[in-house]
This record gives C-alpha cells, structure tokens and sequence, in this order.
C-alpha cells in the first residue's frame, strides 16, 4: 500500500504535467510566435486566483498509430469557470502546444461540459480557440465532438452570452462554432479561419492565396464580416473580451449592470453644427454618437464591415445600450445587403440579452443595383426589418436629417414597434429627394416649359417646402417630438429611464419563419 506522502506526491506530478501541455519546448514555440499559451491566456483574463480548472488530469483513450505512447494530461485544453471583474464566467482555452489543439472526443467533452454548466447555472461562456482542427487519429470520434460543440453552441444560444476569440489557426468544421456565438474576435496576424486551407483552395479553383489572405482576421473584418472586432496581439484581443463583457448580462433573464450616474447639465451643444445645411453634404455620425452618449462609453461592432452603418455598444446615463446608426460618410448611408445582415445581427443580440436600442437615422434609401438586386437585398433588407418589428426592448429612434422610402421604415420607425421617435428640425421624411419626387410628379410640366431646368428647380423647391421637414410625420404621431440637437441626450435619458419597465408579451409561436 503506498504511503500518503507517495499518493499526494503522485497528484502533484500529475498536476505539474498538466500545468506544462505539451512540455516546455512547445511552450517556448508558442512564445516565438509571438502568442501566449492558453493557460497564460485564461490566467491574465481571470481575476488573480478566481479560476476553478475542470479536467485537468483527463487523457484521451486513443490507441491508434501509436496515440497510446503520447499521452498529455488535460488534453489540449484548459476548461473551467472564475470571475472577470468580479463577475462569474466558464471558459475552454484549447492549447496549442498538445497535438497543436487538435481537437478529440475528451476534448470535446470537457468543453461541453462548461458549456452545459454555463447554460444550467446561467452565465457567459468564453471559448480562446487555438487548434488545428480535428485530431485525424481519432477519425470520426473527433468530429461526433466538434458536433456535440455545435448542438450546445445552438442550445446555449440567446439564453447566455457566448464569445469566440480565435487566437491561432481555426480551420475546417472547426470554424462553424464561432459563427454561431455572439461574436468573434480575431488576433492580426497570428489568427486565421477557413473552411479549407490554400493547398486545397489551389487543387479545387486554381487560386493562388496566403492563409491571411483567405481567412486572415482583416479579411474577416473587413470582406466576409466574420470576425466582429481584431486586435493587434493576445494582450489587446483578451483586454477587448473584457470591456465586451462590462456591456453585456449574466444570461437572458438579467439586464446589463448599470454604472452609476449623476445627472448635470445633460445639454449637449455641440450636437447644433454636426449636420451640414447642405442636405448632399456628408458628415461623420460617430460625432453625433460621441456628442450623445456617456463620454468615451462607445464600444463598436463589425467596424470596418459594412461602413455605411455604425453598430454597437455605448453607455447612456450609466445604462448599456445598442447603438445602430447610418453613416452619411460611407455610400451616403444607404441600407445595403451587408449592412443590413449586420444591424440584423446586432438588434438579434440586443434584444435577447435585454439591452436598450437607440437607433439614429440618416438613410436616402436602399443601395441601388445589379449586385444588390443579385445578392438579394429583398430578403437581406427584409432581415432587419424582421429582427427590429420583433425587438421587445426598449427602442427609441432619432431621425438626425433623411428618411427616404421604404428605408424610413425599416430604421425603427413608429409603425414598427419604436417606443418613442425623436427628429431634429432639419430631418426630411419623403417617399424619396425632392429632386426624383419632383422630375416624377411634374414629368408632363417640365417637359412643356420653355425652360425645362429652371421649371425643375421651381419644383424641388416647392416639393421640398412641404415634404422635407418632420411636421408632417409629427402631425399623424409618427413622430413623437420635434426636438433641438443639443437636447437630445437629455430627451434620451429620460425617455430610456422611462421605458425601463417595458414588457411586451408575444403571441405563442415555435419560432418566426424569416430566410436566413
């Protein structure tokens, strides 16, 4: 019988080797790359000595191609559950340094485990993906576990926050967990996700790319808009995770912590000169966001995907809101395909998770054209215009200057289900410009005129005399409130105060049937 001291000893090498993953050559090579190991990861995420691990003495059971001689304890990934910021989290960090992540069936099953927790105990779940995919050993064992990933991704979905940051390779059916969470976060230039790699994208299309090039976390950023934010190494991208975090709830059934807030003067000048007096004229709606919300509060989504609409997370007199906003800066602020699937997304986020939705409004229209037409702006468009009518937070809307068209609409407009809708003076709500209403309704006047061009600008401006301003929205109620720029902050302050006991009860439904 072995003494106590042997059997305490015995635990304690068994917990050294599972502290080293895969034995501190492959450590140093993960820090030659310039990336931290996962376990370096959750600790510098973590509060100091918050974090709980769970698993660390499991193995793998394969005895195939000589698996059986190189076993490591934890088995390529670090799971457990601690605190951020004081606030309870689980999280899977899969190591690189063990089989370079690879993926297999007790891999697989302690992170399902602290999945499950999450979602029984109701709290986020954090997954700091670093694999290359399935561990090819194990055959289709590996791929029942990136399946069983995948079913409680489903399950946990909208009932807890769940983050993805790719921080190192993600490829094959590896990549179809992050894009269900919430959102993901790319590291520049160490981190990349595909569904096939550039050898195979060689052999089947004859293209010739780099790995950043096809799934680089700037080309997610900016082309497929897989990635929701990058950050320059592990250190930012961990730091980034945080802030996201301070945003967000526990699960679906708490709303955001509010930060505390005194009331002063909430008058906000600087809103009067943003938007130019030249209606054509562009300006920056990240001026009238910042001139809005608690100072350095803003937290954006999806920056440099779709431009020409800004989302996401701001505070407002302490309270975590959604931001979505057209940007005139970017094609004039139009709705296209990208950008609506993005403030689609978003609203979804928001509205499972509690959190207020502010929506400024600048938009001529939708984007005109074969590749909008083509790539289905009918059902893209549509996508918001479903995930906004069947918000159930609070939603207030601020038409800043255009709402055109079918666009006006769709920008949480009254008819919708927004609770309150402000408009500054200067805001035109038309079926479109005065320019093209104009040349339509007075075709037959223009043309008889012995000077065509002059009649046309007699015309924009008497078409524009009575429609583009608010007072005709704001005579029918569309409009709540006609308000000063500089009051809006104040407006919104009480306006969300007020709605903060909203509830709406929806009809009894399995789920909505939208194309997705």
């Amino acid at each position: 019988m072995n003494s106590k001291e042997e059997k305490i000893k015995k635990l304690n090498e068994r917990i050294a080797l599972s502290q080293l993953g895969g034995g501190q050559k492959r450590i140093d090579k993960q820090h030659e790359k310039k990336k931290l190991t996962a376990r370096e990861r959750v600790n510098y995420l973590m509060d100091e000595g918050s974090f709980e691990e769970i698993g660390a003495l499991v193995t793998h059971r394969t005895t195939d191609f000589g698996m059986e001689n190189e076993i490591y304890f934890g088995d390529g990934v670090v799971t457990g559950y601690g605190t951020i910021n004081g606030r309870l989290v689980y999280i899977y960090a899969q190591d690189f340094t063990v089989f370079g992540g690879a993926l297999s069936e007790t891999h697989a099953e302690k992170i399902c485990k602290v999945m499950g927790l999450a979602v029984k105990v109701g709290a986020p779940i954090i997954g700091l993906n670093d694999s290359g995919g399935a561990r090819i050993q194990e055959g289709v064992r590996s791929l029942g576990g990136y399946a069983d990933i995948f079913y409680r991704n489903v399950q946990a979905s909208g009932v807890v926050p769940q983050i993805s940051a790719i921080m190192g390779p993600c490829a094959g059916g590896a990549v179809y967990s992050p894009a269900m969470t919430d959102f993901t976060m790319m590291v520049e230039n160490t981190s990349y996700m595909f569904v096939t790699g550039p050898n195979v994208v060689k052999t089947v299309t004859n293209e010739e790319v780099t790995s950043e090039e096809l799934g680089g976390a700037f080309t997610h950023a900016s082309k497929s808009g897989v990635a929701h934010k990058t950050s320059a190494n592990d250190i930012e991208c961990l730091e980034d995770l945080k802030k996201l975090l301070s945003y967000l709830p526990q699960n679906n059934t708490e709303t955001p912590k509010n930060l505390e807030f005194k009331p002063k003067d909430e008058v906000r000048d600087i809103l009067s000169d943003i938007v130019p007096d030249n209606p054509n004229k562009p300006y920056d709606m990240h001026a009238v966001i910042s001139g809005i919300i608690d100072e350095d509060s803003f937290y954006e989504i999806h920056k440099d995907y779709a431009e020409n609409i800004i989302v996401g997370f701001a505070r407002l007199g302490g309270r975590s809101i959604g931001v979505i906003a057209n940007q005139p800066m970017f094609l004039a602020g139009v709705l296209g395909v990208k950008s609506s699937k993005k403030a689609a997304r978003f609203t979804r986020f928001c509205d499972c998770f509690n959190i207020p939705l502010l929506v400024l409004v600048d938009v001529p229209g939708f984007l005109p054209g074969t590749d909008q037409e083509w790539n289905g702006i009918i059902v893209n468009g549509a996508k918001l215009l479903y995930a906004l009518s069947e918000a159930t937070v609070p939603r207030v809307t601020v038409i800043t200057r255009k709402a055109y068209g079918g666009a006006y609409d769709v920008m949480n407009s009254k008819h919708i289900g927004a609770d309150f809708n402000y408009a500054w003076p200067g805001a035109e709500i038309a079926v479109m410009g005065a320019k093209g209403a104009s040349e339509i309704i007075f075709r037959k006047e223009i043309a008889a005129a012995d000077n065509p061009v002059e009649k046309l600008a007699e015309k924009e401006a008497e078409y524009a005399e009575k429609f583009a301003n608010p007072y005709r929205a704001a005579r029918r109620g569309f409009i709540d409130e006609v308000i000063l720029p500089k009051n809006t902050r104040r407006k919104l302050l009480k306006a969300f105060s007020m709605l903060e006991g909203k509830e709406v009860n929806r009809p009894k439904r399995k789920h909505g049937n939208i194309p997705l």
